[in-house]
């Protein structure tokens, strides 16, 4: 939980990984940050990925329901690259969560419209 809290502090709006232990992919889309995983037969070593490169990612934009993949383009020193990722968003409330940017502002939304049908 506090890793996915830090990572979010920290202005990270994805997360590609080789896998994810549930509770860690769980606590990443629980605070609005998007998990992807490589395809199979990929890893960051298979394509020469460091770390130091800027990643943007695309796919996501106007779809519902979520994507199962999406495109990530990598560039570093005016060389780019792209690839496919899977979505690692599971389940249905696993995306209301996501789209709401995380589960706080999700219960929050819920509980305005609530009151919000109260009065």
């Amino acid at each position: 939980d506090w890793a996915a809290k830090g990572t979010k502090l920290l202005g990270v709006a994805a997360v590609l990984a080789e896998s994810f232990e549930r509770i860690h992919r769980s606590n990443l889309i629980g605070m609005g940050v998007l998990p992807l995983q490589f395809k199979p037969g990929q890893s960051r070593a298979s394509l020469g990925l460091t770390g130091e490169e800027r990643y943007s990612i695309t796919g996501l934009e106007g779809t519902d329901p979520l994507p199962h993949e999406v495109t990530v383009r990598v560039e570093k020193n005016g060389e780019g690259t792209e690839f496919t990722a899977a979505v690692r968003i599971d389940t249905p409330a696993e995306a209301a969560y996501f789209r709401h940017g995380g589960i706080l502002q999700f219960v929050l939304r819920q509980l305005l419209e609530t009151d919000d049908t109260r009065r």
